[in-house]
């Protein structure tokens, strides 16, 4: 059978774990051929076991290694940008340190050069509702990152249109992932987290990461081939 995704070369960064490891899998699924890269090598590992997909370490915030990578491949049909940091605090519990790790790990465009010596590309990246589109108590420099995210991807979709690269970023709510139970067992009281973080779903319950996926596979397909510079929300509601 096709998959929707036959013979694409995709590039995924935070692909150990939870979003990134979804998409990673449904992009397999697919027919993609997929290069799975994260900082965590025992999780990736895991992901070494899936037909379609090749594993490597990489750190994204080292531009040495990024570079790299880029030249060991040819072609990239589609890149997601997944790698992010959920820090937590207003903007008075805010290191200059934080501000800057947060912007530099989720504020950047990878291989767009490739993709326009290729004259074509497809780009997504990793934002969130809690961005410019709803403001979230103590997520003051996640939701400005998320937010520049959203404003870098209109900029590239409306600078490299005509070079056939589009781009798009995926706004996802609460979504029950590693990162997500990492960050609740953190809280002075983590069962009271929980409740907190439930309690702001509408729908009583957060997303999967495998849901969140579905839209990644929507947007790396051909299907999508018209959506450019769009911020697509996944959130059961929690931004009405």
């Amino acid at each position: 059978t096709m998959g929707r995704l036959d013979g694409k070369i995709i590039l995924l960064s935070a692909a150990a774990q939870g979003i990134g490891r979804a998409a990673a899998i449904a992009f397999a699924k697919e027919g993609a051929k997929v290069i799975a890269t994260d900082i965590n090598e025992p999780k990736l590992q895991e992901l070494g076991k899936y037909p379609g997909i090749q594993i490597r370490v990489l750190d994204v915030t080292k531009k040495e290694q990024i570079e790299n990578l880029a030249k060991e491949i040819e072609k990239i049909d589609v890149l997601c940008n997944i790698a992010g940091f959920v820090h937590h605090g207003t903007i008075l519990d805010c290191e200059e340190q934080d501000w800057d790790f947060t912007m530099n790990l989720n504020v950047r465009s990878i291989t767009l050069l490739q993709m326009l010596k290729q004259k074509s590309g497809n780009i997504m990246n990793m934002s969130s509702v809690a961005s410019s589109i709803k403001g979230v108590v103590n997520r003051c420099v996640y939701s400005t990152s998320k937010a520049a995210v959203i404003g870098l991807t209109k900029a590239v979709a409306a600078d490299f249109i005509e070079q056939g690269i589009r781009c798009n970023c995926i706004c996802p709510g609460t979504v029950d992932t590693p990162s997500l139970q990492e960050r609740i067992q953190a809280r002075p009281n983590p069962e009271q987290a929980l409740k907190d973080f439930l309690a702001r779903q509408k729908t009583g319950r957060m997303a999967t990461a495998e849901e969140v996926a579905h839209l990644f596979v929507y947007l790396a397909s051909d299907e999508s081939a018209y959506v450019t510079g769009n911020e697509l929300i996944i959130d059961g509601g929690w931004s009405l």
